[in-house]
């Protein structure tokens, strides 16, 4: 337990004396643009609640080893109690499942043994619910509901197994990955900028769904490109584009998405019979604009599976507990402070260029002049050199099978509402 008591009171006593704590500055965050509205600051912020090492730091594999021996303790005392699923708790609450609350967070080392009503959610409560809920890829509203009740209520004995599956596979993952790169972590759709074996920043990630998983690669980022073209996949006009068009005959043009043929001859939508399958012999390209599925940027890394990353118009989806909602590749937040920070080594392209270049509208292509690793990767357990454990939902159930898949994230991920997935 000491490897977590301490870490509690250190991580959030001093944050929260602050006029804006970590936590408040990710609540307001989903209100924010990017840079002109300082969403890069609350991230920022919440980067300090999660600190600077990487989820693949050379230690990471010895902290999953330290952190194994009391989940074996917690697991022979039989574990930690469960709360009822319907269970919904807040600040300022008073009910019996708070006193269950409180014994559980104790358990895990997220609350220390305080004073206070032990039917009372106090802010002693409050600010370890909040800790909780970060170590588990949660957003930190100190609210007890839906998502966190799940996450809250998923057995000891199958959190150990998590931590000794993922020493086997972060061991796998060893070695010098690079003095830069960018590693996106699958189950926490997150981004990692690493330099020099720090997080330079962290971005909120939306990756593929279920039924069209991001895969597992490495490859080098080569080239940005600004304000680009989105070429539909055959396999999103077969399960997307061809549905809508039955749908809404003027999805194409509210959309501005054009049709070519194999020698580059535009066609118009009534020259396809939607009723088969004749659109996927065809080139369906979207116009750079505000409603370009994949935003202002795309970041390239050649790759057998034809993924990258980008930006996104929705920036809603952002701000989910389920971030999952691609076709494969890695919607970036506040993708405009990565690509800076991919662009450092060309110094032809200041951030004061890189916003021109997606305010123009233009496409535009930058090479990096020294490409960056980047890695995908399947990490639902780890731990940090502050002995803080984290865990994350196995969303692709690739950890140990059905049998203890764990889902805290609630109902499953819907269609999206139009037609915005770059595959």
């Amino acid at each position: 337990m000491a490897l977590f008591g301490a870490a509690a009171g250190a991580m959030f006593a001093p944050t929260l004396a602050r006029a804006e704590s970590p936590l408040q500055a990710l609540q307001n965050y989903q209100l924010r643009a990017e840079w002109a509205d300082k969403y890069d600051t609350a991230i920022a912020e919440l980067n300090q609640v999660k600190g600077t090492q990487p989820t693949l730091s050379p230690m990471t594999a010895v902290q999953i080893e330290q952190s194994i021996p009391v989940y074996q303790q917690i697991v022979a005392r039989g574990g930690w109690p469960t709360l009822p699923e319907k269970t919904r708790l807040k600040l300022g609450s008073r009910d019996r499942a708070v006193g269950t609350l409180r014994e559980r967070l104790m358990i895990s080392g997220d609350l220390a043994a305080a004073g206070g009503r032990q039917d009372t959610f106090d802010s002693y409560v409050d600010g370890a619910v909040r800790r909780f809920q970060v170590r588990h890829g949660l957003q930190p509203d100190g609210i007890v509901g839906g998502a966190t009740v799940l996450a809250l209520n998923v057995p000891a004995d199958q959190r150990l197994r998590q931590l000794e599956l993922n020493l086997v596979r972060v061991r796998s993952m060893s070695g010098f990955l690079g003095e830069r790169y960018v590693m996106v972590n699958i189950p926490s759709a997150e981004i990692e900028a690493v330099e020099g074996d720090v997080v330079r920043s962290r971005h909120t990630g939306v990756v593929g769904k279920i039924d069209r998983q991001s895969p597992i690669l490495s490859a080098k980022i080569q080239e940005i490109n600004f304000n680009p073209y989105w070429h539909v996949p055959e396999s999103i006009i077969r399960k997307d584009l061809i549905p809508k068009m039955l749908a809404d005959p003027q999805y194409l043009v509210k959309n501005r998405i054009r049709i070519y043929d194999g020698r580059g001859n535009e066609l118009q939508a009534t020259d396809i019979d939607w009723n088969t399958d004749q659109a996927t012999q065809y080139l369906f390209r979207q116009e750079p604009g505000v409603e370009n599925s994949m935003g202002s940027v795309k970041i390239n890394f050649p790759n057998t599976h034809a993924v990258y990353m980008h930006d996104t118009p929705q920036k809603s989806l952002f701000g989910q507990n389920a971030r999952f909602h691609s076709s494969g590749c890695v919607r970036v937040q506040n993708v405009r402070e990565l690509v800076s920070w991919l662009l450092e080594t060309n110094p032809e392209w200041p951030k004061s260029r890189i916003d021109e270049a997606i305010r123009t509208g233009e496409r535009i292509d930058a090479k990096l002049q020294a490409p960056v690793p980047v890695y995908f990767n399947y990490v639902t357990a780890w731990a940090t050199q502050d002995g803080i454990v984290h865990f994350r939902d196995d969303i692709y159930q690739r950890d140990m099978g059905d049998a203890v898949a764990m889902n805290t994230t609630g109902a499953p991920v819907a269609e999206e509402a139009y037609f915005q997935l770059p595959q």
